[in-house]
């Protein structure tokens, strides 16, 4: 199917124009970090489609993988992450990553980010599945959220950050290969504005929301690698999607995560007959890597006929239970479900995607001025499936890279803020379409044809059927 390059019609004289030194579409950890290690005497504007605090990161649960421990290094950390990743990784990439974690870390505490701590106020670890060592650190059971107020807290004081909400990033402006820009919709004042710039980050999260059940929010919608894809990017990895093994099911919700860091604590996965079976598929049992773990509970749920598997963390007391996972005790008793006495039910769900924008380490893409980073990028990390808890760590990370290449990058690009005003007609005919029910149609497609397990002829009526979806509404 033929891409459109701009998704609307457009004058760019007749648009408002605002210049800044630095755009950031998304406001998640990777760019609002992106933001923050940024100098000061830079202008920086942060573009997000909702609020600030909506993102995928704020529901992060688990923690943060970094090798603190004694017993622990980088070397292992970076072992772990080719394992988990099925050799596919990028080892550059990696190295970058897990040597750098540390002093990322010690970043966010000086922004009083409150970790767990042992009495001896060292940071508590715990362990996920398909590490070697306990290198978790984390928040109780929502280290995203106090992680993203923190950091939020900090940007919204900074005077060179302007952030720009309800504001949604529809193309980017590419001029002589030069990535210039960024035109926006902005929902309260009803019209589009263009933004310009000397360098453009896109941070704009996964694009998990694409299949029905999932643990994102509405905004995971992969914007950022489709605006980039029709700008000229470069993408990698997309199908490598990882559908995280324990996700609450029930009537009511079917979207809320049931952190690795239960089956971390010792919780067990037992069928729909009480019997525990990761045993059976893999030596780590329940701390198995994560696609290894989803595979398992989906022939499980096969073979017993049934929509969902158990976790059972009942040997656990009830005051362990309510310190150490407040969130997830809190929102299981609000459905009827005690856990330190009744089993939880689970499913898997699409939860994260490998692939994104194709980037280095310093997150530069195929396009000169255009940059990523986060989920929205692929710098090769996470090979055919992420590490548990390695997702914040790689925004802040590679966030961070960014961030101290700005005036480099600003330098080498003076010529960018030259901009020649251009208009864009296409032959587009309106159509009354219903958008709601091709959306459900394209989740439903997509989990039931390319999902866990996919063969060739699901994959091509897949492709069929959402081929044809698009030159409807073209």
């Amino acid at each position: 199917m033929g891409i459109d390059r701009y998704l609307i019609d457009f004058d760019t004289k007749d648009i408002e124009k605002q210049y800044h030194d630095v755009i950031i579409i998304g406001s998640g950890i990777a760019g609002v970090y992106t933001a923050l290690e940024i100098p000061e005497d830079y202008n920086v504007v942060i573009l997000t489609k909702e609020t600030i605090e909506i993102s995928n990161s704020v529901l992060a649960q688990g923690g943060i993988a970094v090798s603190l421990d004694k017993d622990d290094s980088p070397k292992l950390h970076f072992e772990d992450t080719i394992k988990a990743g099925a050799g596919l990784c990028n080892e550059d990439s990696v190295w970058v990553l897990v040597n750098e974690a540390a002093q990322n870390i010690e970043t966010l505490c000086k922004f009083e980010v409150e970790f767990d701590r042992k009495d001896t106020h060292q940071l508590s670890l715990t362990r996920e599945g398909a590490h070697s060592k306990r290198r978790i650190i984390h928040a109780g059971d929502t280290t995203g959220k106090e992680v993203c107020d923190k950091l939020i807290s900090v940007v919204r004081k900074k005077e060179n950050v302007k952030i720009k909400e309800r504001t949604f990033a529809v193309d980017l402006i590419i001029e002589e290969g030069i990535c210039k820009g960024v035109i926006a919709y902005d929902e309260d004042k009803s019209s589009y504005i263009l933004y310009l710039s000397k360098m453009v980050v896109c941070a704009t999260g996964g694009f998990s929301k694409i299949y029905s059940n999932t643990t994102n929010p509405d905004v995971a919608t992969g914007d950022g690698a489709a605006l980039a894809y029709r700008a000229g990017a470069e993408l990698m990895d997309l199908e490598f999607i990882q559908f995280h093994p324990t996700v609450l099911f029930h009537p009511e919700n079917k979207s809320f995560l049931i952190s690795e860091a239960v089956r971390g604590e010792g919780a067990y996965l037992k069928n729909v007959n009480g019997e525990r079976f990761m045993p059976l598929y893999h030596e780590l049992a329940e701390l198995a890597p994560r696609d290894i773990v989803s595979r398992a509970i989906f022939n499980e749920m096969k073979k017993t006929k049934t929509s969902n598997v158990y976790l059972d963390i009942t040997f656990k007391e009830k005051s362990y239970l309510e310190k150490r996972f407040p969130k997830i005790y809190e929102t299981c008793l609000n459905y009827g479900i005690d856990i330190s006495k009744d089993y939880i039910p689970v499913a898997p769900a699409a939860h994260y995607c490998m692939g994104g924008i194709k980037t280095d380490i310093y997150g530069r893409t195929n396009i000169k001025g255009l940059y990523a980073c986060g989920e929205a990028a692929c710098n090769g990390i996470h090979g055919a499936n992420r590490l548990a808890s390695n997702s914040l760590l790689e925004g802040l990370v590679f966030g961070r890279k960014i961030g101290f290449e700005v005036q480099k990058i600003i330098n080498e690009n003076k010529e960018s803020l030259e901009f020649e005003d251009f208009s864009i007609k296409s032959k587009r005919v309106p159509k009354v379409i219903d958008k709601e029910e091709i959306k459900l149609e394209i989740q439903n497609i997509m989990t039931k044809y390319v999902g866990i397990i996919r063969d060739r002829e699901g994959l091509l009526y897949a492709k069929d059927k959402i081929n044809e979806h698009y030159n409807n509404i073209k």
